[in-house]
């Protein structure tokens, strides 16, 4: 049995989020992490891994070569292995390129499972696991906040999992293999102690590229038409209420008509 889970680097979000007007994307000179769902995602495969040791899990990435230290410390949280794909014709690439590169690594591996976040925090967009569950003909479960493995592959196993909704929660199930994602709602991912740190440095990483996973380099199928940076907040009034602080925000209200 193999799980590929698929990790992202990207802006930290404990620091002010900005985008760049001339490369027209998410700014990326600042500190970069580990997207935390991605570690959440890695947390329900190894999770497995702890249930069954015969589990290869394997860490998988697109990005700069910046990205290689989100492998790393899949491999030093528990992950077998990783595959970084880095290649100069996909930077800035779009949906469509990043999941045919990822569905191409996916067949390569010949992944039973292959799990990842719902939406990273810096595209947030949403839909890779569907999209790379279509371009493989896989049946994909997504938004999940719990996740559950039975059985291996060759003996028809499934994956089942809990999606919560506004009215209370649905229980979905597929067979392997299959596409997962997760949502934030899933417990913290497991931290790196020293001894997976050391084991990590030892984990194999496979850098590859377009060339070497056999693809030509890939256009554009979308544009970006403009891109507007949020206007700053404006500064709070801060009211100390001394007995006539009612008063003064009816009379604040009242000035904007919104009373």
């Amino acid at each position: 049995m193999r799980i590929g889970v698929l990790v992202k680097q990207v802006p930290d979000t404990w620091e002010e989020r900005r985008l760049d007007p001339a490369l027209r994307r998410t700014d990326r000179s600042g500190a970069l992490v580990a997207d935390e769902v991605g570690e959440q995602a890695l947390e329900v495969a190894l999770t497995c891994k702890d249930v069954d040791r015969s589990i290869e899990v394997v860490v998988v990435t697109m990005g700069p070569p910046s990205a290689q230290d989100v492998v790393r410390g899949g491999l030093a949280m528990g992950a077998d292995r990783g595959v970084h794909v880095v290649d100069e014709a996909l930077v800035g690439a779009d949906l469509i390129a990043t999941a045919t590169v990822l569905a191409e690594v996916v067949r390569s591996e010949g992944f039973d499972l292959v799990v990842t976040g719902a939406q990273s925090t810096d595209g947030e967009g949403g839909v890779l696991p569907a999209v790379l569950a279509e371009m493989l003909g896989l049946p994909v479960l997504s938004g999940l906040a719990a996740v559950q493995l039975t059985g291996t592959r060759s003996a028809g196993g499934q994956v089942t999992g809990t999606r919560a909704v506004e009215a209370g929660s649905v229980q979905v199930a597929a067979t392997l293999p299959a596409v997962v994602s997760v949502t934030g709602q899933l417990p913290p991912a497991r931290t790196a102690g020293l001894r997976g740190v050391l084991a990590a440095k030892r984990r194999p990483i496979l850098r590859t590229g377009l060339a070497e996973l056999g693809l030509a380099a890939i256009p554009p199928s979308t544009s970006l038409l403009s891109l507007t940076v949020a206007p700053r907040r404006a500064a709070s009034r801060v009211l100390v209420d001394d007995g006539g602080a009612a008063a003064q925000i009816v009379e604040f209200l009242a000035a904007r008509h919104l009373i």
